[in-house]
């Protein structure tokens, strides 16, 4: 049967069947419905996972992900789950959280909030989506088992909620999970998620989020990934804007061997707003693709993206950004900027940003820029005494500022910048 399965994939796919596997051996004790599960196992059969001929994969292979068997635990932790360290805080220690430790959720570890309606997804089973024609979407349908379901009701501003997940291994076995999260703001409410992804060992973190913003709602989400480096994070977030409302987005990208993270943004509404702002800072072999789609539904909205990448070694860097402006969305105002910064001759960076347009009255614009560190910039440096690796230091930080200065959230940005800054030290002088 297996081998009926490879011959219908389209060529140079990548096989799903360990996952498709994992599901079968799982299917009985997973939560929810069965039908969305069952249509996701079926695409995945026909399709496999993305392959370089899929357009939106040609620069990112997730063929690395068939050399490891990837395993999962269905039962919870128990009344005695394992101590885990949580990751640096900072100022935002005291903050409510919820957190998850290898794709299950934490009470122990957990500070729920007062205003936030805050569920798991094991526990309330009818709100998993079908999946569509994705596979990134189709696998986390397969086999997701927890998640956090986040509501503000309307009017409410909540503050500032951290979202944390604690990746690991099982014991030594490379381990993979695939949280399910949904979040929900009401007319005019507020919230500032942040979003830290971390870990020890090897594994698979496939988190899928979806976010539905009301009528004037504003959110901000804050993401840090800093997982393990020998890691594999491939993550979706899928934000639903309705008329006057904003979403904020911000991802600073330090960590795993391969990394994948996509934002589709739906401007449904009438002068809303979406900012996919993101910053990779890499070295070694690590591998980071930053994929997002703007779709300017409906007039008046206002998008930006600005994304800057810091690569080291024989690191690569993919940024893909799309804005889709429909016949509808006249007066849109859309704009996305790549800019790269190459510190080592083996590093590389692919960029694809793009612009579909059926309207007539808008204003769009992009563009993309690759470059190394000025010469002239580290002689003035380093004739004032400054030794080589602070000056780069000190140049990377300025490039860089550009994308950080976008986040306004003060104890969020202390928190980045200390990534930055301990990512900093460990590299070589």
């Amino acid at each position: 049967m297996n081998i009926v399965a490879q011959k219908i994939l389209p060529p140079n796919a990548t096989s799903a069947e360990p996952f498709l596997a994992r599901y079968r051996g799982l299917r009985a004790g997973l939560p929810g419905p069965r039908a969305p599960r069952e249509a996701a196992a079926d695409l995945l059969r026909r399709r496999g996972l993305p392959g370089p001929r899929d357009e939106a994969w040609k620069y990112t292979s997730l063929r690395p992900l068939t050399e490891l068997q990837f395993h999962a635990a269905l039962t919870d932790a128990g009344d005695h789950p394992a101590p885990v360290a949580l990751p640096h805080l900072g100022a935002l220690a005291e903050s409510p959280r919820v957190v998850f430790v290898a794709g299950r959720y934490r009470a122990d570890l957990s500070q729920l909030p007062d205003q936030i309606t805050a569920r798991r997804f094991a526990g309330h089973l009818g709100t998993q989506e079908a999946a569509d024609d994705s596979q990134l979407l189709a696998l986390n349908t397969l086999l997701a088992e927890d998640g956090a379901l986040l509501e503000v009701a309307a009017g409410i501003d909540a503050g500032t909620l951290l979202l944390i997940h604690m990746g690991a291994d099982l014991s030594g076995t490379p381990a993979a999970f695939h949280p399910r999260h949904s979040v929900h703001l009401g007319a005019g409410a507020a919230l500032t998620l942040v979003e830290i992804s971390a870990g020890q060992g090897t594994y698979l973190h496939n988190p899928v989020m979806d976010i539905d913003l009301a009528a004037g709602a504003r959110l901000a989400h804050l993401r840090l990934q800093i997982e393990s480096p020998q890691a594999f994070h491939i993550g979706a977030v899928h934000a639903a804007i309705a008329e006057r409302a904003s979403y904020d987005s911000f991802s600073l990208v330090l960590g795993a061997r391969l990394a994948r993270s996509e934002i589709h943004a739906r401007l449904g509404g009438t002068n809303c707003h979406a900012a996919l702002n993101a910053a990779q800072v890499l070295r070694g072999a690590q591998h980071a693709d930053f994929t997002t789609v703007v779709s300017h539904d409906a007039p008046c909205g206002t998008s930006r993206q600005t994304v800057k990448n810091v690569l080291d070694d024989h690191a690569r860097g993919v940024f893909q950004g799309k804005i889709e402006v429909a016949r509808a969305a006249q007066k849109t105002d859309g704009y996305q900027m790549n800019q790269a910064l190459l510190l080592s001759p083996h590093a590389e960076i692919d960029s694809k940003p793009q612009l579909e347009i059926f309207a007539d009255d808008v204003k769009c614009s992009h563009g993309a820029t690759v470059g190394e560190l000025d010469a002239d910039q580290m002689f003035f440096l380093r004739s004032r005494g400054i030794p080589q690796a602070e000056a780069r230091g000190m140049l990377v930080r300025a490039f860089l500022s550009e994308a950080l200065d976008l986040v306004q959230h003060d104890a969020a940005r202390a928190l980045f910048d200390e990534a930055l800054n301990a990512w900093w030290e460990t590299q070589a002088p």
